[in-house]
């Protein structure tokens, strides 16, 4: 059997939906960007690709993954779009190593996309206020049938707020956690250790200039602990309620792909392997316990890996809110040290499609600076579910 192994990684800058760089620029442009640089970087020739598998969410349906290769000039390649919300782009790559292991594709470019400022949009007015005043915000389909303990789109109470219950995690603890993503997510920035993953963009502006968008721009450079605590609940309603726009993640925009192949095509074409693909799992709990399926799902993945949390060098562990990495490092007894080295979703955002995805680049690259070991890519996704990929540099 093929061993599935990635010869290429590569992301965006994440920038803030509705007022950021990437305001402007479409699901399918970044779609279509983050496609060509993959294939560019695996230094395989596009006529070889056999499939690309973009995760999208809130896209309204289509298939960005298909549009984006006919963009690309690569017409003969077909295109499937995935969707296990906040896991989908871990599901395109765990989906594009099972064919490759199956020996029956050679090369698949798999990954996400996810631009919520061009989203579709729910229109309308409201009755007795005059014809001309309109609401609109993001078109959002509910991700499970809603019940009082688990609203089907407000992931501050199934995911921040019911885990942080369950666990016992403090408010303190969790704006604790918040800062040190701020301040990791700025020290990777100002080391340039994302140069390396970051696909600059030429951004059209208002004014007709062109942004050279490069540097993610969620990340506060002079937050503090007093700041975060400063921040008022999401529901003062709640008695006790924890959850602030500081310890929960961002709502961005961004791309991250991967080109993954087979080890024997790779070594046959002269590639350069940056990684292989062990394995990966999904897991699936009640809505109301939606944050607790990362905690699951690692436990999930180690087991099928045949790994202890010691074997795992470095941890990506997505940060929809603080209190889902606290929950997965306390119950599985992680050195928090390793997990989110760079930041993660509340200080460098989360473009949910792109966000898997964006984890293993990262991991990708911040193991080959250290030389090599297993990686763990994790998180909790919509609906009650999770996914969990682990990588080997």
């Amino acid at each position: 059997m093929a061993k599935p192994v990635i010869v290429s990684a590569v992301r965006t800058a994440i920038g803030r939906s509705f007022k950021g760089a990437l305001v402007n620029v479409a699901s399918e442009t970044l779609a279509t960007e983050i496609l060509t640089e993959a294939v560019r970087r695996s230094g395989i020739d596009p006529a070889e690709v056999d499939d690309v598998i973009l995760a999208e969410l809130n896209y309204g349906g289509g298939d960005l993954a298909r549009h984006a290769a006919v963009a690309a000039g690569m017409t003969g390649v077909p295109g499937q779009a995935v969707n296990r919300h906040c896991a989908g782009s871990l599901t395109s790559i765990a989906n594009a190593a099972a064919h490759i292991s199956a020996g029956v594709e050679r090369v698949i470019v798999a990954g996400g996309v996810q631009s919520l400022s061009t989203a579709p949009l729910m229109k309308w007015r409201v009755p007795g206020v005059g014809p001309d005043l309109e609401f609109r915000e993001p078109w959002i389909p509910p991700s499970h049938p809603e019940t009082p303990d688990a609203p089907a789109t407000d992931m501050s109470i199934t995911v921040g707020w019911n885990t942080a219950k369950k666990v016992g995690i403090s408010r303190q603890e969790m704006d604790e956690w918040a800062l040190r993503s701020h301040q990791r997510a700025i020290a990777a920035i100002d080391e340039g250790r994302f140069a390396e993953e970051i696909l600059p963009l030429k951004v059209a502006q208002a004014d007709g200039s062109v942004l050279d968008f490069a540097v993610d721009e969620h990340p506060r450079r002079d937050t503090t602990l007093e700041r975060l605590a400063s921040l008022p609940v999401l529901h003062p309603g709640i008695e006790g309620f924890s959850i602030t726009a500081g310890n929960s993640s961002g709502i961005n925009d961004a791309a991250a792909a991967v080109t993954v192949t087979a080890d024997d095509y790779a070594a046959g074409a002269g590639l350069e392997v940056l990684a292989t693909v062990r394995t990966w799992a999904n897991v699936a709990v009640t809505p109301a316990d939606n944050g607790l399926a990362a905690v699951e799902v690692v436990g999930k993945v180690l087991d099928r890996a045949g790994l202890s949390v010691a074997d795992v060098a470095l941890w990506e562990i997505n940060e929809a809110f603080a209190s889902v990495p606290i929950a997965a490092c306390r119950k599985h007894g992680i050195d928090e040290s390793k997990v989110n080295f760079s930041g993660s979703g509340c200080s460098l955002g989360h473009p949910i499609s792109a966000s898997g995805a964006r984890q293993v680049a990262t991991l990708i690259y911040e193991l080959r600076r250290r030389g090599g070991g297993i990686g763990v890519s994790a998180m909790c996704a919509g609906g009650g579910m999770g996914g969990a990929l682990v990588i080997e540099v």
